[in-house]
């Protein structure tokens, strides 16, 4: 009796504390068709996973610590679903990978692999963010809103919410001995979400973000920044500093919701790092708006459509001369047709105008974000594709 009374004891302390932790499976699967016009001067048709979001697999798992506290991690990686292979240049968790603490009243405290607080508090308010995937990001995803670089080595707070208001902010620590601020990475934002209305606002400076372990380089295995392969920034990743300033806004009236963003990007000190081009002072300034429309035409119906223009690579040289650089006209339509609550079909189309000249010094070609770029100042992108959430 004494055994069975131990043994029913023990089983329910177990099942008490199984009751205050949870740990769940999740995952995206985006897979279809695109059409590009001109693909290195040739027209292409391939199949590409991950446009509308990463294609992905992940756990993410809270345990109740008591008081209001929690204990939280999140691990997910990213995958091709046409080859298999890991995203992220073969990282296993290269989406993101963090451990910390949460609490109701005073938000939570993360650890690891994370986003920054432009993506957080601004990207969702990008059409590419909404209903047009990274090809309907803004060019090159300059300003990053659309999520091309994470950060490694992170500490990261996120509030709260607080009637809608939420903030939050990250320092990335660069590991480099006897150099502190090599490689390190701070951001900070703030959001409002309540009733029709939403805002966002962001701030993001990496410094010597082209240097092994560098913000450009995290989201390869190899941590260089050699994947910033557009010709839009390539020619200024060796600044010493890369710096965002993002807002955007959203009004919803009915089935309708209008917005825009604004970014403006510097690569600053562009002479600091050897760069040969460049004397040491030189900053490279982009500016991006964008407008963008959706609309729940039924339950089961998104319509969106959106304007993008970036004007930059304007280099203002250390003894005050400025240097013309390029500017890029980008249009998107989309439509998101849901099966069901976890499945989808979508159709986007993007078409890109460059002009002027690029960061390579060269005329600007058009360079829809993750595509390779045109060979002629003109470039389409059409996707058609499912989605399908687990």
């Amino acid at each position: 009796m004494k055994k069975t009374y131990l043994a029913l004891t023990a089983m329910g302390a177990f099942s008490v504390a199984h009751a205050q932790s949870s740990v769940t499976l999740y995952g995206i699967i985006d897979e279809g068709i695109n059409y590009t016009s001109n693909s290195g001067g040739h027209t292409l048709y391939n199949l590409s996973s991950g446009v509308l979001q990463g294609s992905r697999f992940g756990l993410r798992g809270a345990e109740d610590l008591g008081g209001g506290l929690k204990a939280i991690f999140a691990l997910e990686n990213g995958f091709d679903v046409n080859t298999g292979k890991l995203g992220q240049g073969g990282l296993m968790f290269g989406r993101q990978a963090y451990v910390g603490v949460s609490s109701s009243r005073f938000g939570s405290i993360t650890l690891g692999r994370q986003y920054d607080s432009v993506v957080d508090y601004v990207g969702p308010l990008e059409a590419g963010d909404q209903w047009g995937g990274y090809i309907a990001a803004h060019t090159g995803d300059i300003d990053n809103f659309n999520n091309s670089y994470r950060t490694n080595n992170t500490v990261k707070y996120t509030s709260a919410n607080y009637n809608g208001l939420t903030f939050g902010g990250t320092y990335s620590l660069g590991g480099v001995a006897g150099d502190f601020s090599a490689n390190q990475i701070w951001s900070f934002g703030a959001g409002y979400n309540n009733g029709p209305l939403v805002l966002g606002a962001g701030y993001l400076n990496a410094r010597t973000p082209s240097n092994a372990g560098g913000l450009f380089g995290n989201n390869t295995s190899s941590s260089t920044a050699s994947a910033v392969t557009t010709p839009v920034y390539s020619g200024y990743v060796s600044a010493n500093s890369y710096q965002v300033i993002g807002a955007a806004g959203a009004y919803t009236f009915g089935a309708a919701t209008i917005g825009a963003t604004y970014s403006n990007v510097k690569f600053m000190n562009l002479g600091a790092n050897g760069a040969s081009a460049f004397q040491r002072g030189d900053t490279a300034t982009f500016n991006n708006v964008e407008a963008n429309f959706k609309y729940q035409l039924t339950p089961a119906l998104l319509l969106g459509v959106a304007f993008d223009y970036t004007k930059g690579g304007s280099v203002t040289q250390a003894n005050g001369a400025t240097d013309a650089g390029a500017k890029y006209y980008q249009a998107a339509l989309g439509a998101d047709y849901f099966l069901s609550k976890r499945t989808d079909l979508y159709l986007v189309g993007v078409y890109q105008k460059a002009s002027g000249t690029d960061s390579k010094g060269e005329n600007a070609v058009a360079a829809i974000s993750n595509l390779t770029p045109s060979l002629s100042d003109r470039q389409t992108a059409v996707r058609i594709a499912i989605r399908h959430k687990f």
